[in-house]
């Protein structure tokens, strides 16, 4: 029956671009047709994502005090180069202080925390697993040009979702030395290619 195939297509459907996996705790926040800049979100998420949680928020924070600075290294078409892009490690030097964009982004982590702190996650192991901005429909207005024209003047709203995961506890280092781990011998580059090389045939001596 394609109506009823149809409708359990409409029942599975998703929200959010990924899923994760529901025995691991997560947190999730989202907010959609946001009338903020597309390509100003795009570059926060970019910037935020695998950051720890308390990071994030400062970092945004700082921003908005223009105190730091969102590196630009997507749509950097017409964006100037700013001395203070050099306290990041990313490509180029361009970035601006996109304060309306920064302070949604912002909010919609804080409300991401709240849904996490809800269901009992530890706030202080919170990190960004997964931040994504999408391009939402553009609004679509006028402008009145000379000579009796017409121009469109839309705006770029965005789709954003953010995705917080705990962060795992690091793993104990072995007791012995013998191993070749991080106090055991490092192997050369030789070595490990040795290790990976399997000897096939072979005849009697």
């Amino acid at each position: 029956n394609l109506s009823a195939l149809a409708t359990s297509k409409f029942l599975t459907m998703v929200r959010y671009s990924v899923e994760p996996d529901a025995a691991v705790p997560h947190s999730k926040s989202r907010g959609s047709h946001l009338r903020v800049h597309f390509k100003h979100c795009r570059e926060i998420a970019h910037h935020i994502k695998g950051l720890e949680v308390a990071k994030a928020d400062k970092f945004m924070q700082d921003v908005l005090d223009m105190k730091s600075i969102v590196p630009f290294t997507k749509y950097t078409g017409g964006i100037g180069r700013k001395a203070m892009a050099k306290q990041h490690n990313a490509p180029g030097s361009k970035g601006r202080w996109p304060v309306k964009a920064t302070a949604v982004v912002k909010d919609l982590l804080s409300n991401a925390v709240a849904n996490a702190e809800s269901k009992g996650m530890d706030a202080d192991k919170l990190y960004i697993s997964h931040a994504q901005c999408n391009r939402a429909p553009p609004g679509r207005r006028r402008t009145y040009r000379a000579h009796g024209r017409i121009g469109k003047y839309a705006s770029q709203p965005a789709h954003i979702e953010l995705i917080l995961s705990e962060r795992s506890e690091g793993v104990e280092k072995a007791d012995d030395d013998e191993g070749e781990g991080a106090r055991g011998r490092k192997i050369t580059k030789k070595e490990a290619a040795m290790k990976r090389f399997v000897k096939i045939g072979g005849g009697s001596a």
